[in-house]
C-alpha cells in the first residue's frame, strides 16, 4: 500500500472523493491507498519536518523500538519520541507493543505503508 500525503485541504480532498466514488459507479477496480490531506503546505510542513520524515526512512527500512530509532539517529531518545507521536496522530507511522524477554514491552515503531509521496500545492 501506498501513502499519498496532500495539502490541498478539504477542496482537493473532495474532488478526489466524486472522481473515487464516479469509479466505484462504474464498477472500476480501486487500488487500496491511504491518503492524508493537510490544510495548507505550511501545516504540512510544521508536521513533516526534515527530521521526522528522516525518522520515517529509518523505520521504512527497519522496525524499531523508540530508543534503537534514537541511537540509529543520534538523536535524543525523548525528541524522538514526541516526533513519533506526533507522526502517529498524523497516520503516518504506528506503533504496537512486543514483548521484550526480561525486560516487559517494547514499542515497535513502523510505518503505515511502505512508499510515501508527498504532493505540496502551493
Amino acid at each position: 500500500m501506498k501513502i499519498t500525503v496532500r495539502s490541498d485541504g478539504f477542496e482537493g480532498y473532495k474532488k478526489r472523493a466524486l472522481t473515487r466514488a464516479a469509479k466505484l459507479a462504474r464498477r472500476e477496480p480501486i487500488r487500496p491507498e491511504m491518503t492524508i490531506t493537510f490544510d495548507n503546505p505550511l501545516t504540512m510542513l510544521e508536521v513533516l519536518t526534515a527530521e521526522r520524515i528522516r525518522l520515517c526512512e529509518t523505520a521504512r527500512r527497519k522496525a524499531l523500538s523508540i530508543s534503537a530509532l534514537a541511537t540509529e539517529l543520534n538523536r535524543d531518545p525523548k525528541s524522538v519520541r514526541r516526533d513519533v507521536l506526533k507522526l502517529e496522530s498524523a497516520g503516518v507511522v504506528r506503533l504496537h507493543e512486543q514483548i521484550n524477554p526480561g525486560h516487559g514491552r517494547v514499542r515497535i515503531v513502523e510505518p503505515t505503508a511502505k512508499r510515501f509521496e508527498l504532493i505540496a500545492s502551493f
